[in-house]
């Protein structure tokens, strides 16, 4: 027989009120008590109806997750962390992809709207007016991507590509070329504001490209011709296709030209020569994402990025070491 809430509430020596509270509302229910019950709830195998309580709460304990492209390795690891926090606090988490298409993104918007309680979107493509005219059907936490009014939580690309440039700067390279990303991008756009007219450095601004692989191997010869000694690309794909795309022209990395991604994903460090990267806390963001939306908190929260050095850097070909 079926574990029921009455059970757990005599083995917890609470009222059913209580128990009902604790995985409803658990802010409502004192510590101590809290930690009992669901102590007891475990031991005896309870597990609550979730179509029952969402008529009495009116709310599913489902969250929405958007993301731009599934198979960008930029997202796995947000994805997962975001799940995990959702889980621990007893929401489950639907995951889609909008494969980069802003009509995509707004169509499961408004179908995640009718299932879930709130959503996390990741790095949309939609303009800020399609943005505002959708968090009004729904509670919303923006992923990299900055809009007046809503939560987000944004990763400091600008200061992860300043650094990126000035770590290029100080191996003596002059003149950089930005391998920039779809146009529909936050993040594409900050990483132009931070690295254009900065000192001693002439940026060459390419693109917008695909976020892709083969975004990078498409823009290559264009990359060749330019007169670069280096390239800042807008995420790890894009760095590693422009490093093959070069390679196939004959252009050697980190040889003939420098190459740094922007995301820190794991293809980066697999990849041969490893790629020199900027670092974003995907995990973090995630998790905070998820958290910010479950307690309904407004917050523009900035995670920090890093510098990650590894073998597609060096000094222009022909000079001193710096």
């Amino acid at each position: 027989m079926a574990v029921t809430i009455r059970d757990v509430a005599h083995a917890s020596g609470v009222h059913v009120s209580t128990v009902s509270r604790t995985f409803s509302a658990p802010h409502m229910v004192n510590a101590e008590t809290r930690t009992r019950v669901l102590a007891v709830a475990e031991r005896l195998g309870y597990r609550p109806n979730r179509a029952a309580r969402s008529l009495t709460t009116g709310r599913t304990n489902n969250l929405g997750l958007i993301v731009a492209d599934l198979a960008n390795p930029f997202f796995p690891p947000l994805i997962k962390a975001a799940q995990a926090a959702a889980r621990a606090r007893d929401y489950h988490l639907f995951v889609a992809d909008t494969d980069e298409d802003p009509a995509k993104e707004q169509e499961l918007v408004l179908a995640f709207s009718k299932q879930v309680d709130g959503i996390v979107l990741c790095s949309p493509r939609s303009s800020n007016k399609a943005l505002e005219k959708l968090v009004k059907t729904i509670p919303f936490v923006l992923v990299n991507r900055r809009l007046r009014g809503v939560t987000t939580v944004v990763m400091d690309v600008a200061r992860g590509a300043r650094t990126a440039m000035e770590h290029l700067a100080g191996l003596g390279h002059r003149r950089v070329a930005l391998v920039s990303g779809p146009s529909g991008s936050w993040t594409s756009g900050e990483i132009r504001k931070a690295v254009t007219d900065m000192p001693g450095v002439e940026t060459v601004v390419i693109g917008p490209n695909a976020p892709t692989e083969e975004g990078g191997v498409t823009v290559a010869g264009q990359v060749a011709a330019s007169g670069v000694t280096a390239v800042l690309a807008y995420n790890d794909l894009v760095a590693i296709g422009l490093i093959e795309g070069l390679e196939e022209l004959g252009v050697g990395v980190p040889g003939d030209i420098s190459v740094i991604g922007i995301d820190g994903s794991i293809t980066g460090r697999l990849y041969r020569p490893k790629l020199t990267t900027v670092a974003m806390p995907t995990a973090d963001a995630g998790r905070m994402a998820v958290d910010l939306l479950i307690t309904s908190m407004s917050a523009a929260a900035v995670l920090e990025t890093h510098l990650v050095v590894r073998e597609s850097t060096a000094p222009p070909k022909g000079s001193p070491p710096p």
